[in-house]
């Protein structure tokens, strides 16, 4: 899975930026992505992502993104079983910056609705 926008409080279509990507990185689509030294690159799992990834790497190194806005839900998936989370808890993105875990720690990607609990389920969250 990957992280994908699934509905925006306001009734706007987010614009796509170009940006480029940091050398010798690769990017997937829908991938949680931050800015370091003025290129992309992956986000940490308790960073707050800039943008999502809303394509791949051109060959001249750019990437279409979205920026991240607080009115942005977004659906993934959790990467492990999550039984004891509920809605309103905050997540860390998994280390391939597609999913969010199960880990409530330092957490950046608050539950807004989950379909279940298991590795796998959709969820549903804000950043």
């Amino acid at each position: 899975m990957s992280i994908m926008l699934s509905r925006m409080d306001v009734g706007q279509t987010p614009p796509i930026k170009y940006l480029t990507m940091t050398d010798g990185e690769s990017v997937a689509l829908g991938e949680a992505l931050v800015l370091s030294a003025g290129k992309l690159t992956k986000c940490s799992a308790t960073a707050k992502p800039a943008y999502i990834a809303v394509g791949v790497k051109n060959a001249a190194g750019e990437v279409p993104v979205i920026a991240v806005q607080s009115y942005m839900t977004f659906e993934t998936t959790l990467q492990a079983a999550g039984d004891a989370l509920k809605k309103g808890d905050k997540v860390t993105l998994h280390t391939d910056g597609l999913q969010v875990t199960a880990t409530t720690a330092s957490g950046v990607a608050e539950i807004v609705s989950m379909e279940g609990t298991a590795a796998g389920s959709t969820v549903l969250v804000k950043f």
